[in-house]
């Protein structure tokens, strides 16, 4: 490896160790590989300009801002009430209730923080008043997080599909599937915790009960319709679709279910705009950053060194798997991606890897570190909101984690799992 790989692979862990915040961990390794190259100084702003400049990510802010939107417009708990009506009479239904109520928030705002944020604040407090431990409830509440990220619209996904230049739709529907498993998995641990517990079923709702959630919950639950509807209805992009889930939330939330108020919109206009600004700084600065490590091929270099282990593809992908569930505990999912895309796209492409069943194995894994610690956002939103420790949160999260390491599995060895979808697309 060349003299200024060393310099930033070495430079990149001594600078995240010693606690340098990851994008002026990035931009300093930048301007440092930029100095040693003996590079034009003007390319540095050059590749920032440009890692600012991708149309695609538009989507972002947008999928960020309907998620908020959705969280004070009232749409997030009246999902949760559908929901509940639907499965609660069911041995584990509170439980089966709060992954239901995940998997519709996660279908669409694409964010994991985001859907333990909305589902959790609802549900631990409920849980835990029906006989199940606030451990558990915090645990379930966390694991949900990552449905955010597997079911379209997911803002990795957007992110993935532009740094490998491919479709943004397909990679949607590639994590179709894997997000339906992890949720049915999530559901037989919950019958399983409840049986186990003695845990008694709710009284079975009425038709008029179950009609009345409806009636009620039917503009939260027309969401998902209208952002992926006319995603692959061809009526929007997924950045157009982005901005129309934002008008539709707001409009939802200010002039039917009234409960956002017209002077709470400029606090909650300014969280997005500072949740957006975090991923956007970091982007700029680790598509620079990426660009100085393709220069220097050090993405080639990785992969023979990995090629070199072993030529057997099973054993590629698991190692594959392993680095990424690693790095996905310690690092910034999107910082994570953008370093590692060259490696990852030229592994790919060395053992025979579709490019969309890589983006979805990816996405899956890097979603696994969102629950995983020491830098599992959901985990953090979880502790917060329950108010337990992130290690009591932490104990009751193992049957969970172990269906989503299932869920990883499936993705990276049966590529059914992630194409079917795409493959009907076209």
């Amino acid at each position: 490896m060349s003299e200024i790989g060393i310099v930033l692979i070495v430079g990149l862990f001594v600078l995240l160790l010693l606690g340098v915040p990851i994008a002026f961990t990035l931009g300093l390794l930048t301007a440092v590989g930029i100095w040693m190259a003996d590079y034009n100084p003007m390319i540095l702003a050059q590749r920032l300009i440009a890692g600012s400049t991708i149309t695609s990510l538009l989507a972002i802010p947008g999928f960020i801002l309907v998620g908020d939107l959705m969280s004070a417009g009232g749409l997030s708990k009246r999902l949760v009430r559908v929901a509940s009506v639907c499965f609660g009479h069911l041995t584990g239904g509170l439980s089966m209730s709060t992954v239901a109520a995940g998997t519709f928030f996660g279908a669409i705002t694409g964010s994991a923080p985001a859907t333990t944020a909305a589902v959790g604040s609802v549900m631990i407090d409920e849980l835990e008043k029906r006989g199940y431990s606030r451990g558990y409830g915090a645990a379930l509440s966390t694991s949900i997080g990552p449905l955010g990220q597997m079911i379209p619209p997911s803002i990795p996904m957007i992110i993935w599909g532009v740094l490998s230049e491919e479709s943004i739709s397909k990679l949607f529907l590639a994590g179709v599937l894997p997000g339906l498993i992890a949720a049915a998995g999530f559901c037989v641990v919950g019958y399983v915790h409840a049986r186990r517990l003695g845990i008694a079923r709710e009284k079975r709702p009425g038709v008029r009960e179950i009609l009345a959630a409806i009636r009620e919950g039917i503009w939260a639950l027309l969401a998902p319709v209208v952002i992926l509807g006319g995603i692959y209805g061809s009526v929007f992009t997924p950045t157009e679709a982005a901005m129309v889930g934002a008008l539709y939330s707001l409009v939802i939330g200010l002039f039917i279910y009234k409960d956002l108020q017209w002077k709470s919109l400029i606090p909650l206009f300014i969280k997005s705009m500072r949740t957006t600004t975090v991923i956007m700084f970091i982007i700029v600065v680790a598509y620079g950053f990426a660009w100085i490590i393709a220069s220097e091929q050090i993405p080639s270099q990785v992969t023979q060194v990995l090629l070199s282990l072993t030529s057997n593809p099973f054993l590629i992908l698991l190692l594959l798997n392993i680095m990424l569930l690693v790095l996905g505990a310690v690092m910034d999912t999107v910082s994570a991606m953008v370093i590692l895309s060259g490696v990852l796209t030229a592994v790919g492409t060395q053992v025979g890897l579709d490019p969309i069943q890589l983006g979805a194995m990816v996405v899956i894994n890097f979603a696994v570190g969102m629950i995983t610690p020491p830098l599992g956002y959901s985990l953090f939103v979880a502790s917060t909101i329950s108010g337990l420790s992130i290690e009591k949160v932490a104990r009751n999260l193992w049957p969970f984690f172990l269906v989503l390491i299932g869920v990883v599995a499936l993705t990276a060895y049966v590529p059914a799992v992630t194409l079917w979808l795409p493959g009907l697309l076209g």
